[in-house]
Order: structure tokens, then C-alpha cells, then sequence
């Protein structure tokens, strides 16, 4: 990773001119997932900035749950998101926190609105609130009970505490400008009457604040310096300022915005997840066609890889669609310098060797497990009697002489062995083909081949008796758009060929190789990642990361 470029950001010059100023003792960031889903690649650009300014400035990062929704929220998920932090290597400042911990202190200071005259309850339902907010034309209008008093507020309000109001009929908001040009401003919700168990607090509370009045309240408890979140959260600095300004805590963040994380043909809303989830589009939220954490996890990116991709988009204040291809330029570099190269079969074809010798079963054959790095060592590899090819590195007829394919009277090199001839084909009542005998020159093993003789290409390989079964699941784009942030029908853009899964075969030598790593580049096809291993019978499961190639 390029540090030197990374810390040039806005940000880190940000905080490179508060530290000048002597303004903070130590800096201190925090990452506050709600616990409601996943983590996903937007998730990481965001935990990889707050993550990296901790470390860099030898400061802290905070982990804390922005658990203030209990409609939605799931301890499972506080599980899930820790799995996937401690597996990108971030490790939090002491205790993990939640915004549930400090329901009372933010209790407290809503209260001290209501005093100040700065709260009111409000009995207006949510449709009739956004209705009064008016829009970005016209002015709101005030809600009939914005000017009850501070007596009635503070009564209304403890009654909300205890339970003796329905869900929904009660909320208390913000008394601010309902003509402000920002409609963020015009008297939003604090605390809403929400009667569902909280994972956390079980039935301790009935009244929940809302994320814009209990995310600045515990950054300040905190003690954070820098509150980082992506633009869409420009306007709610405005309120994150105001409720600071007119409450009595000690410390004072100050929040700052950057370009959230949007990628080619994906979808990171948790909304539009849980749809594809419901219409059994995928299974799990770790399927390898998302772009959550631990579905690129399964799928076979590493680390590393997910991490100096954040770092190579930088961090600013322009929103831009990043290619697809560029997040796996970094998984193809780190793979391309260590994963163990290998041969298999996705789409088999046999192929009969007529005249292979009558006497020997097979003919061993070294081969590198990396071309130029002979410290991986070699493997051996076996050329038999019966062999499979990629049925599409054959061709039956050919249209002109350009074709590198295998066919009648045409010679290919088979993968560091021997060239091979087709001479005949051998087709089922259907007319499809199921194997083709060949002839071999047994002349040509590691001998250049002169460029008279025109051998066409070379083909990848395995033996029929030393190969393993092996389905081979290939991932492909989940939807059809390349831009799907503002697909109202996620179900509409849905690539119907996202997965495709291939029975073939792949050289028994993997077996030895599992030992040693899952990540493999199987020759001419693509990085494929060890998913599971059934013995009984003997069969392989690989998913593919990226082909080597974008076709």
C-alpha cells in the first residue's frame, strides 16, 4: 500500500492542521454500523479510512453499534460484523460500544430540550409530519402542538417512557425553523414510541431515539474527534451541530463527509439485499455475487486485497461508479505473484490417444506449480490413454486457418506434454460429440516445435484416472445495469445467468496442493477458490474470483 499517497487526502490534511493547531491531545474516530445486515465494500471504504487514521495518527477507532432501531436490528448481525472486522485485521480501541448504552444519558439530554423549550411532543402521525415539513419550494407548516408547555412536554413525554401511549401516536421533536431551506432542519424526530423487544436492552425502553439525535450525543460521550460519514449526510451536520450546541456535554466532534463507495453492477442497499433474499435470488447474505464482506470472502478475496483496493480509490468528496475491473486488478496482482498454478476441465471432452503405448499406463510428466517462481516447486503431472480437453478447444470444422483450436488434421500442443492430432470423432444417435481419438507424437515432449510444422496452440489437460471430480461455480454479474443505486425494482435488473456451475474435472495433484493454500489459478481459465472438499465419493467445489481475462 502507497501511504504516502493515502494520507495526501482531505481529511488526513484536515486533521494534520487540527494537530498543528494543538487542537486534540490524540485523535479519535469510530465505526457505527447498525446492526441490521451485513457489511458490505461501502461499509469497508469507511472502515479502512477511520481504521487507518487511528493507526496513523496513534490515536483510536472506536467500534459502536448504532443499535437504535430495534425493528430491524439482530445480535446475530453484532456477530457477523465483528467476524468480518477481526478477519480484515482491524482491531477496535477497548470495549466494543453501542449507542443502547447511553439510552439514558441520551434520555436525560431530550429532556433538557424540553426545558429549554427546544423539544415538543408532538401527537401528528409520521404521514402528516412529512406533510407539514413542506418541500424544497415551499415552507412547512407548524405542527397544532409545537406550542404546548414545557410542563405538558415533560409530562407527555414520561407517559411516552412508561408505555401509556399506542405505537405511532406519539413522537417528540426538535422545536428549530420550519421555514429553514434545509428540511432536515424544520422540527425533526428525536424519539419515537417503538413497543418491540431491543436485542440489547430487551424491554428496558419503549421510546428510541432516532440515529440523528443518538449518533452525535455518543460521539461526544466518546470523546470522538472526527466524525466521518459519506455525503449523504451532508445537510444532517446541521442538526448534528444544533442538538450539540444546545445541549450541556463537555465535548464537541466535529463531522466531515467524503464520497461513499458505489461499484459496477452491484447492490449494497440492505433494503434491496433483503428483497433478493425473500425472492430466494440468493441464499444467504454471504453469497458470493454480493459485495458484502464475507461474500467476497466465500467467493476468494483476500484481505489484503479488499484493503489496498480502498486505499487505491482514495478518499474524497466526489461520487463516482468504480469498475468492477478494478477491484479485481487487486486481487489479480496478489494472486498472480502467489497462487499455485493448476489444470482443469470445466467443460470435459474426451480424448482417446490411438496409438499410446500398449505396455505403460501413463507417462510422467514435470511441470512448475508457478512459471517464474521456482521456489513454489513442481508437481508431476501424468499423461494417460484417455484424457479430457475443454470441449472448447475443440472444433469440428473450421472456418479459416487462423483457428488455435483442436480439430481433424490439426495439431495442438497439449500443456507442457505432447503434441496431439485429431483424426476421428465419435458421436452419439444425438449427433453430439463424446470423444475423439487422436494421435501423439511422442518426439515432442519439451522439444520446440519447428514453425514449419504449424501446430495451431496449446490446450490444457488432465488425465481421466488421475483428475478429481470438481464442480466449478461460476460468478458472474448479480444484475444486468452497471449503475443499480437508484433501481427502484431491484428484481427487474436481475442477471439471470449471475451463476453458472460446471461439472468437470481437475488434476488429482490438488489434493496435495489443498494442503497449502485454496487460492489457485487453474491454466487459461481464470482464479478459482477452495470452497469444500467431500470424500465420500472424492469431489471438489471451487468458486471462481475473476477470470484472467475480461471478455
Amino acid at each position: 500500500m502507497d501511504y504516502i499517497n493515502y494520507t495526501k487526502n482531505f481529511i488526513c490534511q484536515i486533521i494534520n492542521q487540527d494537530l498543528q493547531k494543538n487542537k486534540y491531545k490524540i485523535i479519535c474516530t469510530r465505526f457505527p454500523p447498525e446492526p441490521n445486515g451485513y457489511l458490505h465494500i461501502g461499509h469497508l471504504k469507511s472502515i479502512c479510512l477511520n481504521f487507518f487514521i487511528a493507526k496513523f495518527y496513534k490515536g483510536k477507532c472506536n467500534l459502536r453499534f448504532d443499535d437504535t432501531n430495534p425493528s430491524k436490528e439482530h445480535a446475530k448481525y453484532v456477530q457477523a460484523i465483528q467476524k468480518d472486522l477481526k478477519w480484515l485485521g482491524f482491531t477496535w480501541y477497548s470495549n466494543i460500544t453501542y449507542s443502547s448504552d447511553y439510552f439514558h444519558q441520551i434520555y436525560q439530554y431530550a429532556i433538557e430540550l424540553i426545558k429549554k423549550e427546544l423539544a415538543y411532543v408532538d401527537e401528528l402521525n409520521i404521514k402528516d409530519i412529512r406533510e407539514y415539513r413542506g418541500t424544497l419550494l415551499t415552507n412547512g407548516i407548524d405542527s397544532p402542538y409545537r406550542y404546548r408547555s414545557v410542563k405538558e412536554n415533560l409530562t407527555l413525554f414520561e407517559n411516552m417512557r412508561l408505555g401509556k401511549f399506542p405505537e405511532g401516536s406519539m413522537s417528540l421533536r426538535a422545536k428549530i425553523d420550519m421555514n429553514s431551506n434545509a428540511i432536515i432542519m424544520r422540527d425533526p424526530v428525536l424519539y419515537r414510541i417503538k413497543y418491540i423487544k431491543h436485542y440489547k436492552t430487551k424491554n428496558e425502553w419503549c421510546i428510541y431515539p432516532t440515529y440523528d439525535f443518538a449518533h452525535c450525543i455518543a460521539d461526544a460521550i466518546e470523546g470522538i474527534t472526527h466524525s466521518l460519514c459519506t455525503l449523504e449526510f451532508q445537510d444532517n451536520r446541521m442538526l448534528y451541530n444544533w442538538i450539540l450546541n444546545n445541549i450541556s456535554i463537555k465535548n464537541y466532534p466535529k463531522q466531515y463527509e467524503f464520497a461513499k463507495l458505489n461499484i459496477e453492477h452491484s447492490v449494497l442497499s440492505k433494503r434491496k439485499i433483503n428483497i433478493l433474499l425473500k425472492n430466494n435470488i440468493i441464499q444467504s447474505w454471504n453469497d458470493p455475487r454480493l459485495f458484502t464482506i464475507s461474500g467476497l470472502r466465500k467467493r476468494g478475496y483476500t484481505a489484503s486485497s479488499l484493503k489496498n483496493f480502498c486505499y487505491g480509490i482514495g478518499v474524497t468528496k466526489q461520487n463516482n461508479l468504480i469498475e468492477q475491473t478494478f477491484l479485481e486488478s487487486y486481487i489479480k496482482n496478489e494472486l498472480n505473484q502467489r497462487a499455485y498454478r493448476i489444470m482443469a476441465i470445466l467443460y470435459p471432452l474426451k480424448l482417446i490417444i490411438i496409438n499410446f503405448p500398449k505396455n505403460i499406463t501413463e507417462i510422467i510428466i514435470k511441470a512448475p506449480n508457478h512459471p517464474n517462481n521456482s521456489n513454489m516447486g513442481y508437481r508431476y503431472i501424468f499423461f494417460t490413454k484417455e484424457i479430457y480437453i475443454d470441449n472448447t478447444d475443440f472444433i469440428e470444422h473450421i472456418s479459416d486457418n487462423t483457428n488455435k483450436k483442436l480439430t481433424i488434421g490439426q495439431e495442438v500442443r497439449l500443456r507442457y506434454a505432447f503434441v496431439i492430432k485429431a483424426v476421428n470423432i465419435i458421436k452419439d444417435i444425438q449427433g453430439n460429440i463424446i470423444c475423439v481419438h487422436c494421435l501423439y507424437d511422442p518426439n515432442t515432449l519439451g522439444v520446440k516445435i519447428n514453425k514449419n510444422r504449424n501446430v495451431k496452440g496449446i490446450v490444457h489437460w488432465v488425465s481421466k484416472i488421475y483428475s478429481v471430480k470438481s464442480d466449478f461455480y461460476l460468478y458472474n454479474e448479480l444484475l444486468i445495469n452497471k449503475n443499480n443505486e437508484n433501481i427502484k425494482d431491484i428484481l427487474s435488473v436481475i442477471n439471470k445467468k449471475s451463476l453458472l456451475i460446471c461439472k468437470g474435472f481437475i488434476e488429482k495433484n490438488i489434493l496435495q496442493l489443498c494442503n497449502i493454500t485454496k487460492h489457485f489459478q487453474f491454466e487459461r481459465i481464470g482464479y478459482f477458490y477452495l470452497d469444500k472438499i467431500f470424500n465420500n465419493p472424492k469431489k471438489i467445489i471451487f468458486n471462481r474470483i475473476t477470470k484472467l481475462k475480461k471478455k
